[in-house]
C-alpha cells in the first residue's frame, strides 16, 4: 500500500494504494512500522511522506472498507490511526510532506502531522470535510490545526469543511511552500537534508518544545475523544452521509 525509498539518510514513504490512497488498517500499521524504524535507527535522519501519483496524496479513510466494520473492529482501526498520527507528529527527526495531489480528510491530517508541507501548484486541494460526513475532526488533528492557524481560523476550516487551493493554503499557513509539480519531491528532499544536517539533539529539543503540550493534552483526552468519534461514526446521520460518500468514492 506504499513504497519506501532510502536515499542519503532520508526515508521517503510514497502512498501507493490504487489511485486514491485511501487509509485503512493495513496501511496504518505498515506506516507505523516504517516510522518506528526511522525513530530507532540513528543512520536515518529524516522522513518524507508523499504519494506515488499526481492525483491524490490521500482521499482519507477507506470508507467502503471501514463502513462495514462493527464497533469493535472500527475502534481497532481508529485507535491505530490516532497512534500513527501521534508517532508521526512527535517523531524526533524532521518530517516533510510532499503533496503532489489532493489531501482530503485523513490525508490532510497526515500532512498536518508533518513538520513542513510542500504542495504542488495548480488545482491540488486540501481540507478537512469530516463535518460533511457527520463526524468530528479527530482531536489530535484539531489541536494541531489550532496551533498552526489559530483558534478562529481553525474553527472556520473545521465547521465549513471546505477544500482549499494551494495559494489559499499558503496564505493560511497550512503549507510552507508552493512549487511546480516536478519540484515537489526534490524540494522536500532538499528541505529534509537541510534539516537533517543540523544538530539532531537540538532539532529534537526544539521539536519537543513545539509538540509536547499538544501531545500531553491529546493523551489526557484520548479515550474520551475516541469514544465520541466512534459514537458519531455509527450515528444515523453519519451512516446516511457516509453511504452518500461511498457512491462517489
Amino acid at each position: 500500500m506504499f513504497e519506501v525509498e532510502y536515499r542519503d539518510s532520508v526515508v521517503t514513504i510514497k502512498l501507493d494504494y490504487q489511485i486514491s490512497n485511501a487509509i485503512n488498517l493495513k496501511m496504518v500499521n505498515g506506516m507505523k512500522g516504517v516510522i518506528r524504524e526511522v525513530k530507532s535507527d540513528p543512520r536515518l535522519k529524516a522522513l518524507i511522506l508523499s504519494s506515488s501519483n499526481e492525483k491524490f496524496f490521500s482521499i482519507g479513510f477507506d470508507i467502503p472498507r471501514l463502513f462495514e466494520l462493527d464497533k469493535q473492529n472500527f475502534q481497532v482501526f481508529y485507535q491505530s490511526f490516532n497512534q500513527l498520527c501521534l508517532e508521526l507528529f512527535t517523531l524526533p527527526k524532521p518530517t516533510v510532506a510532499a503533496i503532489t495531489g489532493h489531501a482530503i480528510a485523513g490525508g490532510c491530517i497526515l500532512v498536518l502531522c508533518c513538520d513542513y508541507r510542500i504542495i504542488s501548484e495548480g488545482r491540488k486541494l486540501m481540507g478537512l470535510n469530516e463535518i460533511k460526513l457527520g463526524v468530528p475532526v479527530p482531536y489530535l488533528a484539531h489541536s494541531i490545526l489550532v496551533s498552526l492557524i489559530g483558534k478562529n481560523r481553525a474553527g472556520e476550516v473545521v465547521d465549513k469543511g471546505d477544500f482549499y487551493r494551494a495559494e489559499e493554503l499558503l496564505e493560511m499557513n497550512l503549507v510552507d511552500r508552493v512549487v511546480a509539480l516536478e519540484r515537489v519531491l526534490p524540494s522536500a528532499g532538499e528541505q529534509a537534508l537541510l534539516l537533517a544536517s543540523r544538530s539532531p539533539d537540538v532539532y529534537n529539543l526544539n521539536k519537543k518544545i513545539r509538540v509536547e503540550k499538544i501531545e500531553a493534552d491529546f493523551l489526557k483526552h484520548r479515550e474520551e475523544m475516541q469514544d465520541l468519534f466512534i459514537r458519531d461514526w455509527f450515528s444515523d446521520d453519519a451512516r446516511r452521509l457516509l453511504k452518500e460518500a461511498m457512491e462517489k468514492f
